[in-house]
């Protein structure tokens, strides 16, 4: 090979660092959104939640406190430079994590912060917008929308529409989260009534984990690179555009569904706790009410029974 045809080859494969193909680049749609959610957060904890207590409900607890901070974080991060940069020009594996996180992890979070009152508040019951939720949250529903746009998010026309614009990908990214409260409501919901059975809830994450694996599995064993739009000249830290691939599909394939499997082991053992200490109450209930049968008694029915008569040779 001739000094023009090596120079050709590193120039196709030519590995750059984060500082320099990834400079720094304001988001403030990010920023707005962020300071929004802290907004909301700071007026139903300051403002409404006093009147809420006052109304005879309960409280924000420590718990979804810390949950409504770990899920404004956690936006923060996936939706802000460096990792949004990242994701959208450079990495695929980036950005699948950045997906899981929002449509998985942080929808979870943000469920798991608020109170039913706030939900209410939110949301009127027996308005429409209310009934229209509870249809949509109804567990085929929320999991049909949410698998189907697992997979047509995908689909590699629709991932180059989406690296094409900057509003069409910020709406994707609304698409998802809001696809991922729908998923979560029949598991940890505000609304206790619309929320499945623990076993119901096993059944349902199980089938949440299995059609992401499809496109997981999709992208790891394809011969070719599926998405023209990362397979650019500048590799990022040297990573190729199969490797890079083949680790989105595995994220996809295993990440998610290691995360949903831990939680159903999570939810099927607390479960099987409280049946087992209400089997163990129920034993002691029934002690109590049923005194357990002492040697003494024995001999006094003894006592006072006549001894039996022997039949006749």
């Amino acid at each position: 090979m001739t000094a023009g045809g090596l120079l050709a080859a590193q120039a196709e494969t030519e590995s750059v660092s984060a500082g320099e193909a990834v400079p720094w680049t304001a988001h403030p749609e990010v920023w707005f959104l962020v300071l929004g959610a802290v907004a909301i957060g700071w007026y139903a904890s300051r403002v409404l939640q006093p009147k809420a207590i006052a109304a005879g409900l309960e409280p924000i607890t420590r718990n979804q406190k810390i949950w409504f901070v770990i899920g404004v974080v956690g936006i923060w991060i996936a939706s802000d430079w460096p990792v949004h940069d990242v994701a959208e020009g450079h990495l695929y594996s980036v950005h699948m994590i950045q997906h899981l996180a929002l449509q998985l992890l942080l929808p979870a979070c943000f469920v798991l912060a608020t109170p039913r009152w706030v939900f209410e508040l939110l949301i009127r019951p027996d308005s429409t917008a209310w009934h229209v939720v509870r249809r949509l949250a109804k567990p085929v529903t929320a999991g049909i929308i949410f698998n189907s746009l697992t997979m047509w998010l995908h689909w590699s026309r629709v991932v180059q529409w989406s690296a094409d614009s900057g509003a069409v990908h910020f709406g994707f990214h609304l698409l998802v989260f809001s696809s991922g409260l729908l998923m979560w409501m029949p598991v940890v919901g505000p609304i206790s009534e619309w929320r499945l059975t623990p076993l119901g809830q096993c059944i349902y994450l199980f089938a949440m984990s299995i059609v992401p694996t499809v496109p997981g599995g999709w992208l790891v064993f394809a011969q070719g690179v599926v998405y023209r739009h990362y397979d650019t000249p500048q590799r990022l830290w040297g990573i190729d555009p199969i490797t890079d691939q083949q680790a989105a599909g595995a994220i996809m394939k295993l990440a998610g569904g290691f995360l949903i499997w831990a939680i159903i082991v999570v939810i099927f053992g607390r479960w099987a706790s409280r049946e087992a200490e209400s089997d163990r109450q129920a034993r002691i209930d029934r002690h109590k009410k049923e005194p357990a049968l002492t040697f003494d008694d024995v001999n006094d029915v003894f006592a006072t029974t006549a001894a039996p008569v022997e039949p006749p040779a």
